[in-house]
């Protein structure tokens, strides 16, 4: 848990020996907000979290998420800056501290084309797909699902790097199983890509309210021909839907594929758009 928390001043909190000064309200959902704050020591801009915690368990489950974050030092998933626990009276509050990320989320790059009437290049959506999957390699390697995989859930860096966020979402996620963890994130994985490939989700009302994507596919999807993708494009994504699971791809053999199909130009920077 992290150091001691106050309010020291209208608009200014303290947290772990450092002051951060609230900027504005980012948004809020259920029983968290999240306010746009910046680091007076550092002039950087932070996330700052903060879940309300009604009893024990609310407060033990915002514990698990800050721990989440606290397994993984990887690009691709987002980082914890800082965890503390504050009280309110007979009640708490869990603030996590978390990087700011202006350029918004995945869903956000796609809506702002959109808008535009355009969309995500193929290679754009090949370097971004390699890194979404490395940042899921990291996850199964601790022996974890991310078990809420979508546009919405994934940030974009400014150099467009993706990164995963959302960890919340693994507690009491652990699977023994390690075809069933595959199976479970490539599903949610060829949701994102169809969204990627075509400014929408194969169930469009759970994308534009920004739902879950990680539901069973009963049907065999049809996946529209377009001249914007290439046939081994539209190949891997008919792998990744397809509705046996066991049939599915899994994430080592699938990030090799992509490191093979990326722009030899790009050299290193296979995550950038």
């Amino acid at each position: 848990m992290g150091h001691a928390l106050c309010v020291c001043s209208r608009g200014t909190v303290i947290i772990d020996n450092k002051r951060y000064l609230f900027i504005q309200k980012l948004g809020e959902g259920g029983f968290s907000y999240v306010d746009l704050v910046e680091g007076l020591h550092d002039g950087h801009f932070y996330a700052l979290k903060r879940i309300l915690c009604h009893e024990q368990q609310d407060r033990e489950e915002a514990q698990r998420e800050a721990d989440m974050h606290r397994l993984f030092h990887h690009p691709n998933i987002l980082r914890l800056v800082a965890y503390c626990l504050r009280e309110r009276g007979a009640k708490h509050e869990a603030w996590l501290l978390l990087p700011f990320f202006k350029r918004g989320t995945l869903w956000n790059e796609i809506e702002r084309l959109k808008d535009q009437g355009n969309f995500l290049t193929e290679d754009q959506i090949l370097r971004l797909l390699l890194g979404i999957c490395r940042g899921l390699e990291a996850i199964h390697a601790k022996g974890y699902a991310h078990r809420d995989l979508k546009p919405t859930n994934i940030l974009l860096s400014d150099e467009g790097q993706p990164v995963l966020m959302d960890l919340g979402s693994m507690n009491q996620a652990c699977i023994q199983v390690e075809s069933s963890r595959q199976a479970l994130a490539l599903q949610s994985l060829g949701c994102v890509l169809y969204a990627m490939m075509f400014g929408e989700g194969p169930y469009d009302m759970v994308f534009q309210k920004g739902d879950s994507v990680a539901l069973a596919v009963q049907n065999k999807l049809c996946i529209p021909q377009s001249p914007r993708h290439s046939s081994a494009m539209l190949q891997l994504l008919d792998s990744m839907m397809t509705v046996e699971p066991q049939q599915r791809p899994h994430i080592p053999p699938l990030l090799s594929q992509l490191e093979a199909m990326q722009p030899p130009a790009l050299g290193q920077h296979t995550t950038q758009i």
